[in-house]
């Protein structure tokens, strides 16, 4: 069964890349997904560990790791190294549930570090702008502008010069 599941996801994800690649030509402009792409000095693993233990100085709640890579090799898939880190500080992040509890897709904060295919590290989270604009939250700017304030400052722990 997980090699049909397997069979299918690659057939779909190759069908998704080919019509994605033959559609871009026709793109007027670049699709806005949200990302923050912070380029690491670091591995993976030692990103990782800056990361967790900046979030730990900071005294914000650290809520999961997630180990992708090895998630995938468990199911017999090789991916490059690609953690996700999951924490958030509750007396700011429910502010935006409490404007809009769909918000809670993006609460708490996700931080995924992975390698790309050149080896780069990279720390990339969810532009918390977009994220207002997402849930159509306009009651809660200082609070959206202290979140981006605090991941910057947590990314810059692992920031290539």
């Amino acid at each position: 069964m997980f090699s049909h599941a397997r069979t299918f996801a690659a057939s779909m994800g190759l069908g998704f890349a080919l019509l994605a690649g033959s559609l871009a030509p026709a793109r007027a402009a670049p699709v806005d997904d949200g990302l923050i792409k912070v380029k690491s000095a670091y591995s993976v693993a030692e990103t990782v560990t800056r990361l967790r233990k900046d979030i730990a100085d900071k005294g914000i709640m650290f809520l999961q790791e997630v180990d992708q890579a090895k998630l995938a090799g468990d199911a017999g898939i090789k991916i490059r190294p690609s953690t996700l880190l999951v924490f958030g500080n509750p007396p700011l992040g429910t502010q935006f549930l409490s404007s809009n509890p769909y918000s809670g897709l993006d609460w708490p904060v996700r931080l995924l570090v992975l390698q790309d295919q050149a080896g780069d590290v990279w720390a990339v989270y969810t532009d918390f702008a977009w994220i207002a604009r997402r849930h159509q939250i306009t009651d809660r700017e200082q609070q959206f502008a202290m979140a981006s304030s605090v991941v910057q400052s947590i990314t810059s722990a692992v920031r290539a010069p």
